[in-house]
C-alpha cells in the first residue's frame, strides 16, 4: 500500500509541474511570441528588438553576436523591406519546449514568406531558442537559428510536419 501512495503523489507532483509549464507556455506564446510575430508581419524592428533582453547571445551560420549588432540589422533590414514595398509572413511551430518558472527553451521550425510585387521568396530554418524573464517579462535571451540541419537545406516539406501556431 505505501508503495501505491508514493507512485500516486509522484504522478500527482509531476502533473502539477507539467500543469504549471504548460501554463506558462501560453504565457509565452501571449506575451513573446504573438508580438514576435506581429513584429515581423508589421515590419516593426523596435518591437521586435524589445523581445530581446538587454544581453542576448545571437547565433547564425555567420557567426556569434554577443554585442547585440543583429538589433540594428533588424532596424535597417526592416526599413529596406519598407522601403521595398516588401510584405512579410511568418509561421512556426515548436517541436519541442521545456519550462520552468524563470527559463524556456524552445525549439522549432519557422517559414518566412517576403511578398513583392514580383515574387515570393520563402526562407525555412529551424530554431532554438532560451528566453527567461526578466523584470517580469519573457524576453530571448539567447536565439540560434539555420536553414540546413547536417548539411541539408530545411524544406516545406520540413516544415509541413506540423501546423503553424495560431494566435487569436
Amino acid at each position: 500500500m505505501y508503495k501505491i501512495s508514493v507512485i500516486v503523489l509522484l504522478f500527482s507532483v509531476v502533473n502539477i509541474v507539467a500543469q504549471d509549464a504548460v501554463i506558462m507556455q501560453k504565457e509565452i506564446d501571449e506575451n513573446l511570441w504573438k508580438p514576435f510575430k506581429e513584429a515581423f508581419e508589421n515590419i516593426d524592428g523596435e518591437k521586435l528588438n524589445a523581445l530581446y533582453a538587454d544581453e542576448v547571445i545571437r547565433v547564425t551560420p555567420n557567426g556569434i553576436d554577443t554585442e547585440n549588432k543583429f538589433k540594428m540589422a533588424n532596424l535597417k533590414r526592416f526599413e529596406e523591406n519598407k522601403t521595398n514595398g516588401t510584405t512579410i509572413q511568418l509561421n512556426f511551430w515548436f517541436d519541442s519546449r521545456h519550462t520552468n518558472a524563470t527559463t524556456s527553451y524552445e525549439v522549432g521550425f519557422y517559414r518566412l514568406d517576403f511578398i513583392t510585387k514580383k515574387e515570393v521568396e520563402t526562407i525555412y530554418g529551424q530554431f532554438h531558442i532560451v528566453l527567461q524573464k526578466v523584470d517580469g517579462f519573457w524576453k530571448i535571451t539567447q536565439d540560434w537559428d539555420t536553414t540546413k540541419i547536417n548539411g541539408s537545406s530545411i524544406t516545406a516539406m520540413d516544415f509541413n510536419k506540423q501546423t503553424p501556431l495560431q494566435f487569436k
